[in-house]
């Protein structure tokens, strides 16, 4: 007899162990916390000079974002919470108060090769993200900037092959929560390998027409091509641009790479508002990443050289001028 009630305890111990290690491997927890500091190199840092790009553009020491992930998954269906904190984030989801919801949203395994996405998640255009995990710069490219953020709405993932996927999406207006005007934005994304042509069109209420192919090939063990192109027009007014981003691995734990980004206004209007139309930056990012563990430092040198004079674009004296030099160092750590 007590052979049996060792052995049921023994049975439900285990059974309840179990049942408790798959309930934990259902809900996970990540996220990532950065800091920098940036000192700019052609003017005195107390005229605060930055690029008009996105993040990473006060001087000093400064605060990146803390962002976490909470994602619970079930047999077909999941949803993840993903909170912002700093800087960064405020940045991201347009301003408002100290915590921000960066994406929220619930997925249904339909199938196999088929998940339908709900709610607020971050965009699928251009090769630059958010959270600078997903970056291998820190700073970030005009393109970049000027694209969407994220969206609201209901989106489609399919996988037809081993290679070949497609999305489409009914959306609010990108970067807009609350649809108050009735307004909705249709998206779409051909990927094939690793390389992804993405459209984006709201009829002109938001940001109007936005066409982006991203991808890179490896084109060695060590050496990395990464590759950005986009072209957006609202009544005329947008930009085009290209990027390269070549990054060499020179040890496990050490990779440097560049950032070479042409960003072009179109002759009716840009997006910029120091540029004027029809005018161009040429941005040039040299970045080096070493990773200890789980953090990762990256200093970083930047150049931005417009084709005008800017008054963002100070020189030693304070006057506009057509370049910007800067250097950041940050750190980075994830779990």
């Amino acid at each position: 007899m007590k052979k049996f009630i060792t052995l049921s305890m023994l049975f439900m111990a285990t059974a309840l162990f179990a049942q408790e290690e798959a309930t934990e491997k259902k809900l996970s927890i990540s996220g990532s916390v950065d800091t920098y500091y940036r000192t700019v190199l052609t003017a005195s840092d107390a005229l605060t000079p930055a690029t008009e790009s996105s993040f990473a553009d006060q001087t000093g020491f400064a605060l990146g974002m803390a962002n976490i992930i909470a994602s619970y998954e079930g047999e077909k269906t999941g949803v993840v919470a993903d909170l912002a904190f700093g800087t960064r984030g405020l940045q991201a989801v347009g301003g408002g108060t100290d915590v921000f919801i960066n994406q929220l949203y619930a997925y249904w395994n339909v199938s196999e090769g088929t998940t339908l996405t709900l709610g607020r998640f971050n965009t699928y255009l251009g090769y630059e993200v958010i959270s600078p995990v997903g970056n291998f710069n820190y700073s970030t490219s005009y393109m970049f900037s000027y694209g969407p953020f994220s969206h609201v709405g209901l989106k489609a993932d399919f996988a037809l092959s081993d290679d070949f996927s497609l999305m489409t999406a009914i959306m609010n207006v990108t970067d807009v929560n609350n649809n108050t005007t009735g307004d909705y934005a249709l998206g779409a994304q051909l990927g094939y390998s690793g390389q992804f042509l993405n459209f984006y069109y709201d009829g002109g209420a938001g940001i109007g027409f936005e066409i982006d192919y991203t991808g890179g090939f490896d084109l060695s063990d060590d050496f990395f091509l990464g590759i950005n192109a986009a072209y957006q027009d609202n009544d005329g007014a947008g930009f085009y641009g290209a990027a390269l981003y070549p990054q060499l691995a020179t040890s496990d734990s050490f990779t440097i790479g560049l950032r070479g980004e042409y960003f072009q206004q179109l002759e009716d209007g840009g997006v910029l508002a120091n540029l004027s139309a029809d005018e161009s930056i040429l941005g040039l990012t040299l970045t080096g990443s070493y990773t200890l563990e789980n953090l990762i430092i990256k200093p970083e040198l930047r150049l931005d050289s417009a084709s005008e004079e800017l008054a963002n674009f100070p020189d030693s004296d304070g006057l506009a001028s057509k370049s910007l030099a800067a250097f950041t160092l940050a750190a980075i750590y994830s779990f």
